[in-house]
């Protein structure tokens, strides 16, 4: 593997048992940009991000953050060698306060560190009710507090995976403009998401796969000129 992006993803195959989901996926991610994982439902895109965290075994394949390979990792040590997921339902602690809820994922960082004081300061609104229980929360608040989360843990890999499934416009709109000002910071992020209009002024690249393989690769330009790909992979 070449080692020059920051997530490199080379021929991986995963199953579930007896039945192969992916089949030979090639993705790469590179230190400060935006990119995304695009396909209808059912495609394989949850299963290579949840390859990714370790969730999910590679049967073949490799997987490499920052050129060193770790598709035999534990879920747990990938994540302390810094990639965090905000996953699809905003599993944040009900009964803990947003302030809680914060400090429970608190992880030592890089000299831009993710801190408690920064998180609030990124989320006005969490700030303005840092001692409210989650499940007082706005959906849209409950969103902010899942991806504030995932920052304390101060990641060089950000992952979405189907964060905003199930949201109000508005708050899908929250989430983009909280992304936009997360790729500003420099933070890596790689998306999993439907929104394809939304995502093209966001990302740098795309990545179709179309059951379990990979159809399609390229630049926000290429995508939105070409409706047709986006009716036969995405069901646009």
């Amino acid at each position: 593997m070449s080692g020059a992006a920051l997530l490199e993803v080379k021929d991986l195959e995963a199953a579930y048992g007896a039945s192969q989901v992916l089949f030979g996926i090639d993705l790469q991610v590179h230190q400060g940009e935006v990119a995304t994982l695009l396909g209808r439902n059912g495609m394989g895109k949850s299963t290579a991000i949840r390859a990714v965290l370790g969730l999910t075994p590679a049967r073949s394949g490799a997987i490499a953050l920052r050129g060193q390979r770790i598709e035999r990792l534990r879920p747990d040590q990938i994540a302390r060698l810094g990639v965090a997921v905000v996953p699809e339902g905003r599993q944040i602690f009900p009964n803990l306060t947003v302030r809680e809820n914060l400090t429970a994922f608190a992880r030592a960082g890089s000299s831009r560190a993710w801190t408690l004081e920064r998180v609030l300061e990124f989320f006005p609104s969490l700030a303005r009710g840092a001692e409210r229980m989650g499940n007082q929360l706005s959906g849209g608040e409950q969103q902010m507090l899942a991806i504030g989360q995932a920052l304390m843990t101060n990641p060089d890999l950000l992952i979405l995976d189907e964060a905003t499934e199930g949201l109000a416009p508005l708050i899908r709109e929250e989430v983009w403009r909280c992304l936009s000002a997360l790729k500003a910071t420099g933070l890596t992020i790689l998306v999993v998401d439907k929104y394809v209009e939304r995502l093209l002024p966001l990302a740098d690249h795309h990545t179709i796969i179309e059951r379990g393989r990979v159809v399609w690769h390229g630049g926000s330009q290429a995508l939105a000129a070409d409706h047709a790909l986006w009716h036969r992979y995405l069901g646009v």
